[in-house]
């Protein structure tokens, strides 16, 4: 791809010195097709050429952190109040980094909206090729400037991290190194369709952006450094901003399985080869997991870290911890300083404890090579998972639709670490012509109270999820693994009613140490998880979209899930010959 990018002079530009930064507001950036993007740009006020650190996505790049997101920014101040130390905090935006944190160091901060986003116009395509492309040629004409050094680094959260991927393997020359925080890597089977079951995050997500869509004008916040709307500088009617921006919920909906849609926006892994730092969540259920630790799996790259942490999936990315670790890796790939980057372990992981307890600790790999893969066989019988094949086979049957059946482990007899990818056989049956199999691994304390954590997006998430549609179960053998199954989803393949079947599911990676005398559930239900204990009000505000586990990732839409398909009975089938099982990743200890 050719870089077609070129300045444009015009009113709105202009150029400040503020807390010993110059900043150059509203810069004008012409796309291939006469569209014009902005961006604000971040300088040390020395004149000089620097690395340069860009974000390219719909969260309106002047819009303040603290005042957009009050109840995110206040209590992560309470956990962490060490974030207010050593800046001002008031160039703070959603999801991407503080310019304060960057520019005594050295380096250049671009903040740019995406097409149709912000003071950006245009057409909004929100998760498009189109946005890609954009990205490429804002990192090209970022590398051109007077005050880059041609050294460009991508940082952010989540849709800030999700389109460094794609845009990484079209491989931009300026284009050194990326540090994709918590952000999907594989649009249908982490964002739209779990397992093949829609999710509805989109549809709450999307009408939260439109206050943020390039026309929304006079309505939106203010830039409080500017006054400026923070979408632009002219106002749309309703109906105009509705042209203006593609129906995204229509489009997904339009679009079942893993077809050519999908396919256009599949990552290219061979053709990542830069270095990266891949940040993941254990309690990114839904999104902001999976999809960095295949993005670290996958890509071609040969300087390559994974790193996988916990609690809300915005807190570490402006903790000293985390700001500390993007500083040396783009210090050591921006900069080409020798300061022992390439001699960390490719894998850093948070490893998780009750009571949202973290320790840190490295590993060579992942999977961790130690791991002792082990079997914990169904028994429908006595609704135990045991290291044995029962000797007997007996079934168990559910609503369909319903809260299903739980199978627990023997409490521990020792402290025993589960960390890395899981995955399930199950053997089943259905009344109908399809079921959605929901799977939710559990932690209940010896007095059989459930144990949950503080999650990306929720403040009571179970220990893991899967999930699949039984007439999507088709395998993808080249892909699969033991541990991760990979489904086609290019057709479906309806059951007979009441014939068995064989379903492999993928269940997310996680991480947790149980105690001694504590047990694992695994429930296998209809729905999505519901915990059942009190709600902290503060606490579920503060993740933004208040639910009881699942947080926005919920499966519920009666177009995907008509009851006359998925509302019978489904029934389960354990013993010999019918081996439901479910396999988890034991750590022994490091000899």
């Amino acid at each position: 791809m050719t870089n077609t990018t070129k300045m444009v002079d015009d009113q709105y530009m202009r150029t400040e010195i503020r807390d010993d930064m110059l900043i150059m507001w509203q810069v004008p950036i012409q796309m291939r097709d006469g569209v014009v993007l902005r961006a604000d740009v971040f300088l040390p006020t020395p004149e000089g050429a620097y690395p340069t650190i860009m974000s390219y996505g719909p969260y309106a790049k002047g819009q303040s952190f603290q005042e957009a997101y009050s109840a995110q920014w206040n209590q992560m101040l309470k956990d962490f109040p060490e974030i207010a130390e050593g800046s001002s905090n008031k160039y703070q935006c959603w999801e991407v980094t503080d310019p304060e944190r960057w520019i005594p160091h050295g380096y250049a901060v671009v903040r740019v909206d995406s097409r149709g986003a912000g003071w950006s116009e245009g057409l909004q395509n929100l998760w498009s090729m189109e946005e890609i492309y954009d990205f490429y040629e804002c990192i090209e004409w970022a590398a051109e400037q007077p005050w880059s050094n041609g050294n460009i680094g991508l940082l952010g959260i989540s849709y800030y991290a999700a389109n460094q991927w794609l845009v990484a393997a079209l491989q931009p020359p300026h284009l050194k190194a990326i540090i994709p925080w918590e952000g999907t890597s594989d649009l249908y089977r982490e964002f739209y369709y779990h397992g093949g079951i829609r999710c509805q995050f989109i549809d709450s997500w999307l009408p939260k952006q439109v206050p943020m869509q390039y026309g929304y004008g006079s309505r939106a916040r203010k830039n409080p450094h500017t006054g400026e709307s923070v979408a632009g500088p002219e106002t749309f009617t309703e109906e105009e901003l509705r042209r203006n921006r593609v129906d995204k919920v229509a489009e997904v909906k339009a679009h079942p399985l893993f077809d050519e849609y999908y396919q256009t926006l599949s990552v290219d892994w061979s053709q990542i080869n830069i270095p990266l730092l891949s940040a993941a969540n254990w309690g990114g259920q839904g999104l902001h997991l999976r999809g960095n630790i295949e993005g670290f799996m996958q890509s071609a790259s040969e300087k390559k870290w994974l790193e996988v942490h916990g609690l809300e999936h915005w807190t570490h990315f402006y903790t000293p911890y985390g700001v500390n670790l993007q500083r040396q890796f783009f210090d050591r790939f921006l900069k080409g300083e020798d300061n022992g980057w390439d001699n960390k372990p490719k894998v850093l992981l948070q490893i998780r404890h009750v009571g949202n307890k973290f320790v840190a600790r490295e590993e060579d790999a992942w999977p961790i090579p130690r791991t002792v893969w082990t079997k914990y066989y169904l028994n429908a019988r006595s609704f135990l998972l045991n290291k044995e094949l029962p000797e007997n086979d007996s079934s168990v049957t559910y609503e369909a639709l319903g809260d299903g059946v739980t199978f627990y482990t023997h409490p521990m007899e020792k402290e025993t670490e589960i960390t890395g990818p899981l995955a399930a056989k199950l053997f089943i049956s259905s009344s109908t012509q399809d079921a959605d199999i929901f799977l939710v691994l559990r932690l209940f304390n010896p007095s059989g109270e459930e144990v949950v954590f503080r999650g990306a997006m929720d403040a009571y998430t179970p220990v893991a999820q899967g999930w699949l549609r039984a007439s999507h179960r088709k395998l993808d053998m080249e892909r699969s693994l033991p541990y991760r199954p990979y489904h086609t989803h290019t057709e479906v393949e309806w059951l007979v009613p009441g014939e068995i079947y064989e379903l492999d599911i993928e269940i997310w990676p996680t991480s947790i140490v149980v105690p001694e005398g504590y047990r694992l559930g695994l429930t296998v239900r209809g729905k999505d998880y519901e915990y059942s204990g009190a709600l902290d009000e503060e606490m579920t505000q503060f993740h933004r979209y208040p639910s009881r586990g699942c947080g926005p990732f919920l499966h519920a839409d009666p177009d995907d899930r008509p009851s006359h398909i998925y509302g019978g009975k489904v029934t389960v089938y354990t013993g010999r010959g019918r081996e439901s099982h479910l396999l988890l990743p034991v750590i022994p200890e490091k000899p």
